[in-house]
């Protein structure tokens, strides 16, 4: 798949941009695993220099998105089953760890967070169902009142944006989902910790479990083209300056 890279606008923090940028690529799928990129295509198709472009590789080298390809470039990291284990692992004790910190504030949850979900998980915009799940849990990271939750959570998520598309496909586990995220809200707003723990517990095992089932099938054949998204188009939104 070509990725749909498409020129940058000027603004000052260029390396920031270009990274954000191909992150985008990479998490949706228009940069497939795999997939060899070199400085001189990325520059030319977002209109910058290689400089910036260089730079943000070696970040997205080091978040481990890219790695070195034989001969010259880089390429895309492989999606790895185990690796993303591992990393529904870490962000579930993170989530637990802000459930219990929220409960015990009795945070309320904004409900329109719950609604606009749902909403999403009608529709078919993979992005949006993305940024609402991202926003729920946001806001119990906000909620423990402890910044490095966040902090620390949100590498990991830069990583299952690349295959949650996998388990959002299935309108039944779309639906599901918020259903669990409203359980988990009632029990922060009603102070139960062990409760808000319990379910959030469950909510990272199971959304786990769904994902690498769905992501073993896809990587089992060898002859399909792994797609996780329903709709893999960077969305044109960072900006840079050509030098």
């Amino acid at each position: 798949m070509t990725a749909q890279l498409v020129k940058l606008e000027a603004a000052p923090d260029l390396v920031d941009q270009v990274y954000r940028a191909l992150l985008d690529a990479i998490s949706d799928g228009s940069m497939a695993p795999g997939q060899r990129i070199t400085q001189e295509d990325i520059a030319e198709r977002l209109a910058v220099s290689r400089q910036p472009v260089l730079q943000a590789l070696r970040l997205l080298k080091k978040d481990g998105f890219v790695l070195d390809a034989p001969g010259r470039g880089v390429q895309v990291a492989p999606l790895d089953l185990a690796w993303i284990g591992k990393v529904y692992q870490v962000r579930g004790a993170l989530d637990a760890l802000a459930a219990r910190l929220a409960a015990q504030h009795r945070y309320q949850i904004d409900p329109q967070l719950i609604e606009q979900g749902r909403k999403a998980a009608r529709g078919r915009n993979l992005q949006a169902m993305i940024d609402a799940d991202l926003a729920f849990h946001q806001a119990i990271y906000h909620a423990s009142q402890n910044p490095l939750i966040e902090q620390s959570a949100h590498l990991h998520w830069r990583h299952l944006r690349r295959v949650m598309g996998a388990v959002l496909q299935s309108s039944r586990q779309r639906e599901s989902i918020w259903d669990e995220h409203e359980a988990i809200a009632k029990a922060i707003a009603a102070g139960d910790a062990v409760r808000a723990v319990r379910l959030i517990d469950q909510h990272s095992h199971l959304a786990s479990t769904n994902l690498t089932e769905r992501l073993a099938q896809q990587l089992s054949n060898p002859s399909a083209t792994f797609n996780p998204t329903l709709n893999p188009t960077l969305n044109p939104k960072r900006a840079g300056d050509k030098k």
